[in-house]
């Protein structure tokens, strides 16, 4: 077993594709690491890398855009740019083997809503883990009585390039129903929905920075 990360530490998590090559990396500070699962967090301005592509359509808010990323990472010709988070508080639930991660975004007033990020199963590395984002989420109500699927149109696209295998597809199939049962019988992160809402980023935290 990996050893644990401790409160306060920077945790970089990395998308990493089947060739091994990083395709965005974000530093986030870790909140708690039981083994079980992974609890890290960032606020507006920690440091990321992103591919060019993604980069561009996401200064420009070009959905369409994105396409082009997806395109450039089924060829496997990309650059990476630096960038910061933006916008929100970000909490984050990663448990080692699940296909998915469970998010909370956080404006100024309050919990905007749930987000669950469907991807690869966390592999520990000296300081995160590496993963690789599956495309597809559910977008939840922070109240939990009301969900909706998102970017059905890009995981069907990336599904026809390759990006994303037959085997993944199918436990995304698999992570999708543990996933929606999480959240109607009130599991995981969700049985402490009450403190997740009321949870803010402290103002004394350093911003999470890449090395």
């Amino acid at each position: 077993m990996s050893t644990l990360l401790q409160a306060g530490q920077t945790a970089v998590r990395r998308d990493v594709d089947r060739g091994g090559r990083v395709w965005s990396e974000h530093a986030l500070r870790v909140l708690d690491d039981t083994g079980t699962a992974l609890v890290t967090a960032c606020a507006p301005g920690a440091q990321t890398r992103w591919p060019v592509p993604y980069a561009r359509a996401r200064a420009a808010g070009d959905l369409a855009g994105r396409t082009d990323a997806m395109d450039a990472l089924a060829t496997g010709r990309w650059e990476l740019t630096p960038g910061r988070w933006q916008d929100t508080e970000l909490r984050m639930w990663k448990p080692p083997t699940a296909w998915f991660s469970v998010n909370a975004f956080y404006t100024a007033a309050g919990l905007r809503n749930w987000y669950v990020n469907f991807e690869r199963p966390g592999i520990r590395t000296a300081d995160g883990f590496d993963t690789f984002d599956l495309v597809v989420d559910l977008l939840v109500a922070p109240d939990l009585t009301s969900w909706e699927w998102k970017d059905e149109d890009e995981y069907t696209h990336v599904r026809g390039l390759g990006v994303v295998t037959d085997a993944e597809h199918r436990a995304v199939d698999a992570a999708r129903g543990q996933a929606l049962a999480m959240v109607q019988e009130r599991s995981g992160p969700f049985a402490d929905a009450a403190a997740w809402s009321e949870w803010r980023w402290a103002p004394d935290w350093p911003t999470p920075r890449l090395s």
